[in-house]
């Protein structure tokens, strides 16, 4: 059965796209209630990491709503909380962090932004208020997320609504070969300009996610951003709510260059996606600051340290180290590279094939030559997106990324479980649609 506004009563965001109902969900699979199946190649928005239907997690739910489902956190805190904190902090690239919960990316990315002005009226830097964002970012869809974010689409209708802040240009190989070094340096620019007096937090996405889908900058770049941060008293902000929890074959995306910031925000993954869950992380030294000048941290929320969803967040923390997901993550993400290279790198129209772990795009380009996008008005990653859901296959799309508008991509992260037979099944899938979507003279993809 499919269901569409405005014929029922729910207010959905596609207005104009009829969905069908699902039902369960059992591994990297999710079922209809007419009984389809369909792999969930993209973890819904890259969140799904441990499965769908997890026995254990489902558990853990279950067990901390019989016990206690809610107690406000200025009044308690509790077992579970603490419990979860304690394990999470091994894995947290800064020493001694302390860990603020609320319940999505939108809501830790505030959390950031507001505790590094904290941070920086506790240290007497009065002035600190502006936050450095890049270009073709996304941070989330509250006023203060998007005031940072650099997506046009989504900041166009609300820009007499947003704080004024400054934003970098992006890091984008495909597109710039600029050395990470140069493309890091317009950070120090940005600072100079708006005076280092006056500079809160630089915030980023060690891997960019949605809006350009899945691109690393050059080695060079983030080493150069901390070195910048340091020297003029800015405060680092590494947003990983999308590549983090081992999206990209590391604990985290900075990771990768063995960067450590000052603060950092992670969601989608920590809670598996069973309850809505995320935290900002900061380093302990900066928290008791804040406490010993401030008294208190001026920020909060309803649901934040939330037992039920710390439960959810434990569980699945647990089943990610027990089962060596992390890794799992490294060694099927290079299969996947490999296989989505073997299948689609000889296409005309795909551009560009990138990634890391179980996080990859895959750009489109009317011309491999030129890299000149398609139109935005051919849609061609929904189409392409329509053409996989009908299959079968979950993915996620953007469109935008070549320059704001103009630019289509696709991105697969299944959860963090999957195999290599699984992964066979998601690139044939995913190569059939894209081929029926923009035929060529003979397919070029192997058939398992």
């Amino acid at each position: 059965m499919l269901h569409k506004h405005p014929d029922g009563n729910v207010f959905y965001r596609k207005m104009n796209h009829a969905r069908p109902q699902v039902a369960h969900g059992d591994g990297i699979y999710l079922y209809d209630d007419d009984g389809k199946r369909y792999l969930d190649g993209s973890g819904g928005p890259l969140v799904t990491n441990v499965g769908h239907g997890h026995p254990e997690v489902v558990a853990a739910i279950q067990a901390q709503a019989g016990a206690v489902e809610y107690a406000h956190a200025i009044m308690f805190t509790s077992a579970v909380v603490e419990t979860y904190s304690t394990a999470m902090a091994a894995h947290i690239p800064f020493a001694e962090p302390r860990f603020f919960y609320l319940s999505s990316g939108s809501e830790v990315v505030e959390t950031a932004i507001k505790l590094a002005r904290q941070i920086q009226i506790a240290r007497g830097e009065f002035g600190r208020h502006i936050t450095i964002g890049r270009s073709l970012s996304y941070h989330g869809m509250t006023l203060g997320a998007l005031s940072i974010s650099g997506r046009p689409g989504l900041r166009t209708p609300y820009l007499g609504m947003l704080a004024n802040q400054p934003h970098i240009h992006h890091p984008y190989p495909y597109r710039d070969d600029r050395s990470g070094i140069e493309l890091a340096d317009r950070l120090e620019e940005a600072i100079l300009a708006y005076g280092p007096e006056n500079v809160s937090a630089f915030i980023a996405e060690p891997i960019s996610g949605a809006s350009l889908g899945a691109v690393a900058p050059p080695d060079d770049y983030w080493p150069r951003v901390r070195e910048i941060c340091d020297y003029y008293g800015v405060l680092l902000i590494a947003d990983e709510v999308l590549v983090g929890m081992g999206r990209t074959g590391q604990w985290w995306g900075v990771n990768h260059w063995n960067v450590v910031p000052d603060i950092m925000v992670a969601s989608k993954g920590t809670a598996g996606g069973y309850v809505p869950h995320g935290f900002a992380a900061a380093k302990y030294d900066d928290v008791e600051l804040i406490r010993q000048e401030l008294g208190d941290f001026n920020h909060g929320g309803t649901f934040s340290h939330h037992p039920v969803a710390a439960a959810a967040a434990l569980a699945v923390l647990r089943i990610i180290e027990r089962d060596n997901l992390v890794r799992n993550s490294a060694e099927m993400g290079a299969y996947l590279g490999r296989k989505l290279r073997e299948a689609l790198g000889d296409h005309p129209h795909v551009g560009d094939i990138r990634g890391r772990g179980l996080f990859w795009g895959i750009e489109f380009v009317a011309d491999r030559d030129t890299k000149e996008p398609f139109p935005a008005k051919r849609h061609l990653a929904w189409d392409i997106w329509q053409r996989a859901f009908d299959r079968g296959l979950i993915i996620y799309y953007s469109q935008g990324c070549a320059d704001g508008v103009n630019g289509d991509v696709i991105m697969v992260g299944p959860p963090l479980i999957i195999n290599a037979s699984q992964i066979d099944e998601l690139v044939t899938l995913l190569a059939d649609a894209i081929y029926a979507e923009l035929p060529i003279t003979a397919k070029l993809y192997p058939v398992y």
